[in-house]
């Protein structure tokens, strides 16, 4: 039988049958393939895979692999911070978590109707970090940039997320719009009068307004609410 030997390392582990993690294994093969297409078939997407070692050998994900080979395959040995300015670009069942990134000051696309052609091509055009839970999408030849939380609460999200691409040292808190992403500015209670309930321009004097809709913000519970959520992601991801 025609064979080769795989080995996957740490976090790709999350992606293979129980049996297969943290050891090695036989895997039949099919037919002639990319080295890329064998370690999707198994699970582990491109994106979350660093280096590929054929026989101790580093190749890139075209290698044409053959009987007889030892494949390890190795994800990041420390956190990311791809590309140099991390922009990302979730899809539809991330909106909790692309709301959270916003709130951190950084430029996070999200829309409820991305078609997977669309996130996989704009993942690339635009250099942006894909984040999406579905394989499939990760799995496209377009994406460079790419994770798959293993999370499914939003909160426990972020923390992953931040860890893995470092995010405590260059997050700007409250620099972009929650709702659509647009830069904030600084507004006087002038500027913003009539825009905001008359209690609320009795109460504070200092503002900010969004560049790309008519949204308003300002220092209230919420405010509260998400300076406790900058404390514990801070505690939980020490910058490094």
């Amino acid at each position: 039988m025609n064979a080769v030997t795989l080995r996957f390392h740490g976090g790709l582990n999350d992606f293979l049958a129980p049996e297969r993690r943290g050891t090695s294994f036989l895997h039949p093969l099919p037919g002639p393939c990319s080295v890329k297409d064998l370690i999707e078939s198994l699970g582990p997407p491109h994106p979350e895979v660093d280096v590929v070692r054929v026989d101790g050998r580093a190749v890139d994900f075209s290698h044409r692999v053959q009987p007889g080979q030892r494949i390890d395959v190795h994800p990041p040995h420390t956190p990311l911070h791809e590309p140099p300015e991390p922009r990302f670009l979730l899809d539809v069942g991330l909106g909790r978590l692309a709301g959270l990134l916003r709130m951190l000051g950084f430029d996070t696309e999200w829309r409820n109707d991305f078609a997977d052609d669309v996130l996989a091509r704009r993942s690339r055009d635009e250099r942006r970090i894909l984040l999406t839970r579905d394989l499939g999408v990760l799995k496209r030849s377009e994406v460079e940039y790419g994770y798959f939380p293993r999370e499914t609460n939003p909160s426990r999200q972020l923390v992953e997320v931040a860890r893995r691409y470092r995010l405590t040292a260059c997050m700007r808190p409250f620099s972009r719009c929650i709702a659509c992403n647009a830069p904030l500015i600084d507004a006087t209670p002038e500027q913003v009068r009539g825009h905001v309930p008359e209690r609320v321009l009795a109460l504070h004097t200092r503002f900010q307004r969004c560049t790309g809709c008519p949204r308003v913000f300002w220092a209230g519970t919420h405010h509260t609410r998400m300076l406790a959520v900058i404390d514990a992601l801070r505690d939980a991801v020490p910058a490094s």
